[in-house]
């Protein structure tokens, strides 16, 4: 049994796309997982299963959110050695900032330079962002909310055949601990 974590973008926020997290670990159980977990209400939830596709298991997932909700929720999953490497891998100095400071953007696929090659970065400093195996790390001084880059980063045009979805530092190593083996 490996365990994961399931990333799911956009539920729980402004009122739209609720999903109860006591529900999510019912749907999870649902689908033959174990040792389901949530954390927050912002879609994070961690379960154990013997089936190795993180891609299978982000599209059954998928399904079974849309078809219980009515709705459809990206979601990608990803095991434990993946999110400690990406934690271990940040080229930001972390334990010198504040968590609302860095982010992680985790994609569904790799990214490349090419993607971003239009973004002025010069003109976005001192907020910045370095790629990282299917990651975006961005370090923005004054929090997301007030992050220009982080506008540009999340236009379409970036994104266009991608699932991306954005965890601050503490839940990144909140769920590092939350995947760890026991």
């Amino acid at each position: 049994m490996t365990t994961y974590a399931a990333l799911l973008r956009g539920i729980n926020v402004g009122g739209s796309k609720k999903i109860p997290m006591a529900d999510l670990r019912t749907l999870l159980e649902s689908l033959g997982h174990d040792g389901v977990r949530t954390y927050l209400q912002s879609g994070q939830a961690v379960f154990a299963s013997a089936h190795g596709d993180e891609d299978a298991l982000a599209a059954g997932l998928t399904r079974a959110i849309e078809q219980r909700y009515g709705f459809p929720v990206d979601v990608i999953v990803r095991d434990h050695a993946y999110l400690k490497r990406v934690a271990d891998a940040c080229p930001f100095p972390a334990a010198d900032l504040e968590p609302k400071q860095l982010h992680v953007t985790y994609f569904s696929a790799p990214v490349d330079e090419e993607r971003f090659a239009g973004i002025d970065r010069e003109s976005h400093l001192p907020e910045e962002f370095r790629l990282g195996d299917r990651a975006l790390y961005l370090y923005a001084p004054d929090g997301l909310g007030r992050s220009k880059l982080a506008d540009v980063l999340s236009r379409p045009r970036l994104t266009q055949g991608l699932v991306a979805t954005t965890r601050n530092w503490n839940t990144v190593l909140k769920l590092v601990e939350l995947t760890a083996p026991r």
